[in-house]
């Protein structure tokens, strides 16, 4: 969900080396292609538009075709959103989800203090993005994870328990 951690946790994973790729990137690029302002409600509706328009899958085949530039064994995929998603990268590899939770007080919290052109400017449109995030899927994406990365506490508390996770991600792949 927005504000859980998800950009943090992606910054500590490419400190290990792994490759990030960000989905949310890919709706951000088509906003700028066609001239759209980057506001949370437009970026939401443009997510959905390319989604019923062009597929549900549409985000993660352009992710897709990112990773294999990469040529990298791990990489992750941060903003997964749907079922159908997780599906597309599960075509080109062992997809594993990770899920990370943060309260919806913390995460309206750390979205005003962000700054970010797509960030809600109000409670109600922090609701609005939620259930918008809900309507894609993403709540069954989060109840399929196969890790959870609870992120309530310090930065230093969110870095122990993420580093935790990939490493056993690492070392599962690697038998």
């Amino acid at each position: 969900m927005p504000g859980s951690g998800k950009t943090t946790i992606s910054e500590i994973v490419k400190e290990m080396g792994i490759p990030v790729i960000v989905m949310g990137d890919v709706v951000r690029e088509e906003a700028r292609i066609r001239g759209i302002e980057p506001t949370p409600k437009n970026l939401g509706k443009l997510m959905i538009e390319m989604r019923e328009k062009m597929g549900a899958n549409v985000i993660a085949k352009r992710c897709v075709d990112k990773i294999k530039e990469l040529n990298s064994k791990i990489v992750l995929v941060e903003g997964v959103r749907s079922l159908e998603e997780v599906e597309e990268f599960r075509k080109v590899g062992d997809a594993k989800i990770i899920a990370v939770h943060s309260s919806p007080k913390t995460r309206y919290e750390r979205l005003s203090r962000r700054g970010r052109s797509d960030d809600p400017k109000s409670w109600e449109e922090f609701r609005e993005r939620d259930l918008r995030e809900l309507d894609v899927g993403i709540g069954r994406v989060i109840s399929l994870a196969d890790e959870i990365i609870i992120n309530e506490g310090t930065l230093e508390d969110l870095k122990e328990n993420t580093l935790k996770v990939f490493r056993k991600v690492i070392q599962n792949d690697k038998s």
